[in-house]
């Protein structure tokens, strides 16, 4: 598929648009299979999806975007930086989330934004323009896509990454049955850096570029239902939902060379951490009732690991905390009805020295 005597022209008003309306990055891939979409089946048939049995249904979408959306041309990709400053580690007793899922949430903010470079694809070209948007929700592999279309690399932790910004980026891709040219890809710049590799808390990297996922905090923490594998509890340390080391150890991460773009819209500001997701209380999560937590996990993308799966969370957090004031709220879930919360909480109570 090559690019025609007007594509490059349309391609830079489509990418200018998208930086408009407030994304950090901009890209345009082609909508075939790609090796990184490829490699897909192969993880899935390795078991490293878990319980994720809804990346199974889809799957040949996923390798090959152009069954997503008859007639499918082009991809547009957008990235959105999130990481909106520096966190000290959780005091005894707090929790710890990825930095994403404390504000308000990323899907809803990128969607909208998506909406609106799909309809001023229209205006561009001042004709009907087909498109599908999708922000971690359909059958699309986002990272690869955004490879594809030049917004960086995958790392050796699985994330992108891109030069100047780093990995906590937001992705989202558009659909389109617009001809454009198509972005040249990133280099691999990793090299013989293997920080992320050694730093995963639970050793979950099978390969580089490569998560087991059953062994990753942010599976076990927000997509798990069941019980958290007793190996893997101690290496959950604090963190209640999700995880951010392989990424908080990669060096194009580091705050002095990363040139984060100015926040005009303010969409960086609304996906923020907000109180109490910063570094929440863990005395309160144990406290926190399904009306209450519903109610603190409106708009957020918190709100994904359930209720349930929340305070089981939590207590393998109060039992890696050594801190001794959560052994009454722990003990009661020990005495529990709920078997799944009793025996984390009976675990728990261990690690305190108060079984």
């Amino acid at each position: 598929m090559s690019a025609g005597p007007d594509d490059s022209d349309l391609t830079r008003r489509v990418k200018e648009l998208a930086l408009t309306l407030g994304f950090d990055l901009a890209g345009v891939a082609s909508p075939e299979p790609s090796p990184h979409t490829e490699r897909f089946r192969d993880w899935l048939a390795r078991g490293y999806g878990g319980e994720m049995h809804w990346l199974e249904r889809r799957a040949e979408e996923r390798v090959d975007p152009r069954r997503v959306m008859d007639g499918v041309r082009s991809i547009v990709c957008v990235g959105l930086v999130y990481d909106t400053g520096a966190r000290p580690e959780p005091a005894s007793g707090f929790g710890k989330i990825s930095r994403y899922a404390g504000g308000e949430d990323y899907h809803e903010v990128m969607l909208a934004q998506l909406e609106g470079l799909a309809a001023g694809l229209e205006a561009l070209v001042a004709g009907p323009v087909r498109c599908r948007a999708y922000v971690d929700t359909g059958p699309v592999l986002e990272r690869a896509i955004a490879a594809r279309a030049g917004l960086g690399w995958i790392g050796k932790n699985a994330c992108l990454v891109h030069p100047r910004l780093g990995s906590f980026l937001f992705l989202g891709v558009l659909l389109t049955d617009l001809a454009l040219s198509f972005d040249p890809q990133e280099p691999d710049h990793c090299g013989s850096c293997r920080a992320c590799l050694d730093a995963c808390p639970t050793h979950a990297f099978v390969e580089p570029r490569v998560v087991d996922s059953r062994r990753c905090l942010s599976y076990t923490t927000i997509e798990l239902r069941g019980a958290i594998d007793e190996s893997l509890r101690e290496g959950q340390g604090p963190h209640v939902f999700g995880c951010d080391v392989c990424q908080d150890v990669c060096p194009f991460n580091r705050r002095e060379r990363r040139r984060v773009p100015e926040d005009p819209l303010g969409l960086r500001a609304r996906l923020a951490p907000h109180a109490p997701w910063v570094s929440p209380d863990l005395a309160w999560l144990l406290d926190l009732g399904e009306d209450a937590w519903r109610a603190a996990t409106r708009g957020r993308a918190v709100r994904r690991a359930k209720h349930r799966a929340l305070l089981r969370n939590a207590l393998v957090a109060a039992g890696n905390s050594g801190d001794a004031r959560l052994v009454p709220q722990v003990r009661r879930f020990a005495e529990g009805a709920d078997l799944l919360l009793a025996e984390h909480a009976r675990w728990a109570l261990s690690r305190l020295g108060a079984a």
